[in-house]
């Protein structure tokens, strides 16, 4: 076999896959496999929708080996799974925020938007490929067409040329310009203005712990203060929102923060997050509770969105609970 700087040469590795090597074909795709998931999550806005997409695009991969010109492997396997998430999306509802709702939306027919663990990137995703995990890109991303997603993903965040766009999803360069234009225009009156970011490193990491901090002690002062005036509230699955500092205080003091709360940093979306847990006395341990994903801008914290899922924490790598301290 052929092998290049300690590699089998990707030629050697087709021809192996072709003779019914799975072994070969895994090493074949391998190092596409995270950036090939993140996709399908912008595309989808569910991990569990991608991760699906990704698989049934792969066994795809496997069964059309035959078909795959060699040297072309990346923009090929991206064809393949971007058409799988063009066939999902024409099926099924898109995926919401609460605070992205219409007025009048019928809650009963709402799939929730789904956060993204960091850790699932890959070491190789470029700045560009992270930004465009952020809540409010994907959230946005949502409300395009298939195609207009397709086209903006494909040539904005992974670079292909408007040629290979267009061979990629069975259509002419005009047809890709025509749909990258409706939705840059689409995306620009839904994505939040970008303002300052807030500094990384130390200050950050201080508005970080002063977040958590004041949920473990119930300050609702220093929480509110650390909001911006415009600041939104949600708790997907739940469809209830709030908006501005005087209602999200009056939602925590009738309700979360009658209750003891435990926060630890997570990494979600390429933005602050925290898994919390909720003190349960007949277990006398803090049991989880939800992953809040925090969009920050120059003034504070901007937007908060906990999402209230069972079993979302072994995603994130948290605990199913914390003890209590010693001497609590």
């Amino acid at each position: 076999m052929l092998w290049f700087h300690g590699r089998m040469d990707q030629t050697a590795l087709l021809a192996a896959a072709r003779s019914g090597d799975a072994d070969a074909f895994g090493r074949l795709v391998g190092g596409h496999r995270a950036e090939l998931l993140a996709h399908c999550y912008r595309m989808l806005g569910s991990l569990r929708d991608a991760e699906d997409a990704l698989q049934e695009s792969l066994v795809r991969a496997w069964r059309g080996l035959a078909t795959f010109r060699a040297g072309a492997l990346r923009p090929w396997l991206y064809r393949i799974a971007t058409n799988r998430c063009l066939t999902l999306i024409e099926q099924r509802a898109r995926r919401e925020l609460p605070a992205d709702l219409g007025p009048g939306a019928p809650l009963t027919e709402v799939a929730w938007l789904e956060p993204y663990p960091d850790r699932r990137l890959g070491p190789e995703a470029t700045a560009e490929q992270r930004e465009s995990i952020r809540l409010a890109f994907v959230a946005a991303l949502q409300h395009l067409s298939g195609p207009q997603r397709a086209a903006l993903l494909l040539r904005e965040v992974l670079g292909f040329s408007a040629a290979e766009v267009a061979a990629q999803l069975d259509t002419t360069v005009a047809a890709v310009n025509s749909s990258l234009q409706r939705a840059r225009a689409a995306l620009a009156e839904r994505r939040p203005a970008p303002g300052d970011p807030v500094a990384a490193g130390a200050a950050r990491q201080d508005l970080a712990d002063r977040y958590a901090a004041a949920w473990q002690a119930a300050d609702v002062d220093t929480i509110v203060a650390l909001l911006t005036d415009d600041a939104t509230y949600s708790m997907p699955p739940l469809p209830e929102w709030y908006r501005g500092r005087a209602a999200i205080r009056d939602f925590l003091l009738a309700g979360p923060l009658r209750h003891r709360w435990l926060f630890r940093p997570a990494s979600a979306n390429g933005q602050l997050a925290f898994g919390t847990y909720l003190w349960d006395e007949k277990r006398q341990a803090y049991v989880w509770a939800g992953l809040d994903v925090l969009r920050l801008d120059g003034r504070g914290i901007a937007e908060v969105v906990s999402f209230l899922t069972d079993g979302l924490h072994r995603e994130f790598d948290l605990p199913d609970e914390f003890p209590a301290p010693p001497g609590l």
